[in-house]
């Protein structure tokens, strides 16, 4: 007994003022490396034995980074938009002084069809809205739908998923493809499996899809070195996984870096320059017709 209060005791141990310090410059030194992060991420890249000042890998760790991230937040010291966070959102209604301030405001949302010089049609599938949260900018920029499935998908969001391949199928004809993004537990190997699952059965029976994990794999744990965790005790899945990893354990430029190569290598060599360049000749258009508008 006296052992384990005394184990209980360091494991309790508040930070001096000058570990704390520490503690904070490697939240911010990773930031400002790669950002934005979610909060889990950074997590993940403190709980590295090789740094001064490791945090656990456990939820006490992920609460000290989450109270000191906060706490620079709030001191001005950390850009809030450096971290992101998807899972929570407000929700607007759009209003315009004019046609001509409609024109102008809306001139930024233009976007050229990318995947009309592509020979496939491609999706982003992720197992939370954590993960989306740090790939959605590459996502925008590359012009692919995004799901975050939530874990175990609704069969609803699978039907409309479906729904929207089979429109597009219709129209093109074009192979489509999704990468997924999850973690490796005995839940998260089996959530892309369920996807696939439920979106097959709303597929029209022409339509060719292909569905890649890209993330995380058994190889990229090794590869990347990326922290795992004990797999739950009260789970009773029958898969021979005796740890697991949280997708958040990549760090969040690799896994960016990753969705981007698999995504660019089904586009032509040049195509998003290429549509950049209409882009910027249809949006000078769209501000001349703004300017033409009463009350420009």
């Amino acid at each position: 007994m006296k052992k384990l209060y005394q184990a209980r005791q360091v494991k309790r141990r508040r930070r001096t003022a000058d570990q704390v310090a520490i503690l904070e410059q490697q939240i911010l030194d990773v930031l400002d490396e790669d950002h934005p992060q979610s909060i889990r991420h950074v997590f993940y890249r403190m709980t590295n034995p090789r740094l001064e000042e490791p945090v656990n890998k456990d939820e006490q760790g992920y609460q000290q980074v989450q109270h000191r991230i906060t706490e620079l937040r709030r001191d001005g010291r950390l850009p809030y938009g450096w971290i992101t966070d998807a899972t929570r959102r407000g929700y607007h209604t759009s209003t315009f002084a004019s046609a001509g301030d409609f024109l102008r405001r809306i001139n930024g949302l233009y976007r050229a069809d990318l995947w009309s010089l592509s020979d496939y049609y491609c999706e982003v599938w992720c197992e939370s809205r954590s993960i989306a949260g740090i790939i959605e900018d590459d996502c925008e920029e590359l012009a692919v739908s995004l799901y975050p499935a939530g874990g175990f998908s609704s069969i609803t969001l699978a039907y409309q998923a479906a729904e929207h391949i089979n429109r597009r199928h219709d129209s093109t004809g074009k192979p489509c493809v999704i990468f997924y993004i999850g973690d490796y537990d005995p839940a998260g190997v089996l959530i892309d499996q369920s996807i696939e699952k439920e979106l097959r059965e709303h597929l029209n029976d022409d339509v060719d899809l292909e569905f890649e994990r890209i993330a995380i794999t058994k190889e990229q744990i090794q590869e990347y070195d990326l922290p795992e965790k004990p797999r739950k005790s009260t789970d009773r899945r029958v898969l021979d996984l005796k740890q697991t990893v949280e997708a958040e354990a990549m760090p969040a430029g690799i896994m960016r870096a990753l969705l981007r190569e698999n995504i660019e290598r089904l586009l032509p060599d040049d195509a998003l320059a290429v549509t950049k360049e209409a882009e910027k000749s249809e949006r000078a258009h769209l501000i001349k017709m703004a300017s033409s508008k009463r009350g420009a």
